[in-house]
């Protein structure tokens, strides 16, 4: 693990992490109005619904969030030498299977948690992650519906802060032992191989969340203990774990695969295939070895 984050020369931290407070809670306004059904803030066109001949507010929330973010950082850093990879700019962009070749990369999710944005949970989110050599350093998640905006970094820490700026540091659970454990899992994402995993893992208890960075949350204020992430016919991508993992990993929790190896970035596949694992890092490696025993029982030709 690094102990000092390093950025491109032109870019200071305190400046760069206050110009992300001010793009995150402008994101939380964008968001909370498109899923009011409301106009939106500076200057984003209302979206149509999808009986007016609309794509509906997913959609414009997605392109407005990715807009606002991407070029916030492009014109407050105009000579970083960094580059941008997005859920939305992928889709048009990304060449299969060939890294971006720069040493830096932002990797956002403008809105993950799409579902849950449709149905008004309240459980999406917004991930963005600064990559370094296929490494995250720096991650942020917002939580709009909750006034929670999360910073981390490697090598420095985790914390939490409202719209005021007052702070709040991660506090893990003292479940040591998997019977003990809280277990946060999809509501959206299952199937029957997933299903059976986690009949047969002994935990205490699951509760359902739907962002990929809500569920990280519950973890880090030590409302569950541990998440599993499991390929199918597609897997989460880049965008839907870098983030998440950068804001846990600070904070002393693990997000590995199942082999127990770190994850890494811009690889040229942007899909996270096979098992991953996150958790409060409290037997970790106990714990991945004994969903791998059971996923191979369950499925003996599965990757891991």
């Amino acid at each position: 693990m690094r102990k000092n984050l390093e950025l491109p020369k032109t870019v200071n931290l305190d400046n760069l992490l206050e110009q992300l407070r001010n793009l995150g809670w402008g994101a939380a306004d964008i968001l909370i109005s498109y899923s009011k059904g409301e106009k939106p803030p500076y200057g984003f066109p209302q979206a149509l619904s999808v009986q007016d001949g609309g794509e509906g507010p997913v959609s414009s929330a997605d392109m407005a969030v990715n807009s606002w973010l991407l070029d916030g950082l492009n014109n407050s850093f105009p000579f970083a030498s960094w580059a941008m990879i997005s859920e939305e700019t992928a889709k048009g962009n990304h060449i299969a299977n060939l890294p971006v070749s720069n040493e830096w990369i932002w990797i956002l999710d403008p809105l993950d948690g799409t579902k849950d944005f449709l149905k008004g949970t309240g459980e999406y989110a917004v991930h963005l992650a600064l990559i370094n050599h296929n490494e995250p350093v720096l991650g942020v998640v917002l939580i709009p519906e909750l006034d929670e905006l999360w910073f981390g970094i490697i090598g420095s820490g985790s914390w939490c802060e409202d719209r005021t700026g007052n702070k709040k540091f991660a506090s893990f659970s003292n479940r040591n032992e998997v019977s003990e454990m809280t277990l946060v899992t999809s509501r959206s994402h299952r199937d029957n191989k997933l299903d059976r995993l986690l009949e047969a893992i002994p935990f205490a208890q699951s509760k359902t969340v739907g962002s990929v960075g809500c569920k990280v949350a519950e973890i880090l204020r030590g409302e569950a203990d541990f998440y599993i992430s499991l390929s199918g016919k597609t897997a989460p991508k880049d965008w839907d774990i870098a983030a998440p993992e950068v804001i846990l990993k600070a904070a002393g929790g693990s997000f590995t695969d199942i082999n127990h190896q770190d994850l890494c970035y811009n690889t040229g596949d942007l899909s996270k295939w096979g098992c991953l694992v996150a958790s409060h890092g409290k037997n970790h490696d106990l714990l991945c070895e004994l969903i791998k025993n059971e996923l191979l029982d369950i499925d003996p030709y599965f990757i891991v």
